[in-house]
């Protein structure tokens, strides 16, 4: 088996932004005053919320006009109407609603799928920024992520992969982790099906999830709360950069073959089925 050099994640602080800015400047900028620099196959996690902020994609709550729909979605979930009306212009689908109970406060939140992910309230972001102000996804992450690249290669002279990173509720599970919003200059899936495994059996379903995986190795020191990291060199990944158009059909199944969302949804058992009892095998 050939031997892999140790993987390398280098968190690159830079500044705080609340306004339009230069994005591929300020990554240059910010990994210079870092004393690093970037090398040929690294790949460069961004925060997808500061790339928003860079295109202007943030929102002032009350100027958001509520519609009677929004109203009675907030009411239901314990939600600012604003807010739900941001959730429904800006979710490609919403599945529903829950409230959850924080110290005596009940908070609703909506299940969205938008732009190939599954989370809630459309990815918008109320945090680390003024409040009263909410961050929307970048208005097309994948031309965001190439953009970068493109900028980074004719200032710097070297090719990389890039990805714009979140944050993501796994289901069933407390807790965020990471996941790639978009990806530019390599695959950001790894097909294993037909390779054999150590018996020599053929892998029959098994795709890694290149792109998301790096993205949880960054942000483990990119942070999430004041840590003013937003940008991170990800070296020895192994990926192969290509210069191939990449988007969301690239990694995201529609939410009806989710193994989560379809099987509680369109691929609900009844209770008919359970109590005749199918699934016990009776």
């Amino acid at each position: 088996m050939p031997s892999r050099q140790p993987l390398i994640v280098i968190p690159i602080q830079a500044p705080v932004q609340q306004d339009t800015f230069n994005l591929v400047n300020t990554i240059i900028q910010s990994i210079d005053t870092a004393g690093e620099s970037l090398q040929t196959g690294d790949v460069v996690a961004i925060s997808s919320k500061y790339a928003a902020i860079s295109e202007g994609r943030v929102v002032n709550l009350h100027d958001v006009q509520i519609s009677p729909q929004a109203q009675a979605i907030a009411e239901r979930y314990h939600m600012n109407p604003h807010l739900a009306q941001l959730v429904l212009n800006e979710a490609d689908h919403v599945f529903g609603g829950i409230i959850h109970e924080f110290n005596g406060v009940k908070v609703g939140f909506l299940l969205t799928h938008k732009d190939g992910i599954i989370s809630p309230n459309a990815g918008l972001d109320r945090s680390n920024i003024p409040s009263g102000q909410v961050v929307l996804f970048p208005i097309d992450p994948y031309h965001t992520a190439a953009h970068i690249r493109a900028g980074l290669r004719a200032a710097l002279n070297v090719d990389v992969g890039v990805i714009l990173t979140d944050s993501w509720l796994m289901p069933g599970r407390l807790g965020t982790t990471g996941v790639a919003l978009s990806t530019a200059g390599f695959k950001p899936i790894r097909d294993q099906r037909g390779k054999p495994d150590l018996f020599g059996n053929p892998m029959q379903v098994t795709q890694i999830g290149i792109a998301d995986s790096i993205c949880v190795c960054a942000q483990m020191v990119m942070g999430e709360t004041d840590e003013a990291t937003p940008i991170a060199i990800v070296r020895n990944t192994g990926v192969e950069l290509t210069d191939a158009v990449l988007g969301v059909d690239d990694v995201a199944i529609p939410w009806q073959m989710c193994i989560y969302v379809g099987s509680l949804t369109e691929g609900r058992l009844t209770q008919d089925l359970l109590t005749a009892n199918i699934i016990a095998g009776d």
